[in-house]
Parts: C-alpha cells; structure tokens; sequence
C-alpha cells in the first residue's frame, strides 16, 4: 500500500468512527470542501501535514493518533 491511499483510507475510516460528512469536517476544521474531496477521490496524492494536522484538529485527535495504525507501521518505502 502507498502513502496516499493509507492517509485517504484513515481519513474515510475516521470519518465514518466519528459520523462525519465532509461537509461537517471541512466546518469542523477550516480546511474547504473540495480540498477534502481532492484527497479521498485522488486530485489531491500528496496532502501537505499541516492539511492533515487541521483535519485532526477538526476531528479532536492528533497527528499521532491520525498515523499511529498497522497501515502506516507497516508502508513500504516511498523512494527505491
């Protein structure tokens, strides 16, 4: 599994944990709709940390909380 897909299943499963909508999340977090919509539909491969850290700050967790996962423990090396 890549980054990307591992940081986009996270968000969806967090987001369905907490009953959120994206709409309810980009309220919550500052962050615009379609920049969450870029990341879990694929406009958007590389969604910078403070992106991520916002989204975590609107869903009441840390960025430890948010990659402290097996999919994130266990990603193959990016760059070979």
């Amino acid at each position: 599994m890549d980054t990307y897909t591992a940081v986009k299943n996270r968000l969806l499963t967090l987001c369905e944990e907490k009953r959120l909508s994206i709409h309810k999340l980009a309220m919550d977090s500052a962050v615009a709709p379609s920049t969450i919509k870029n990341i879990l539909y694929g406009k958007s491969i590389n969604p910078g940390v403070v992106t991520i850290k916002m989204l975590c700050d609107g869903m009441g967790i840390t960025l430890v909380d948010f990659f402290d996962t097996e999919e994130f423990r266990t990603l193959e090396q990016e760059i070979r």
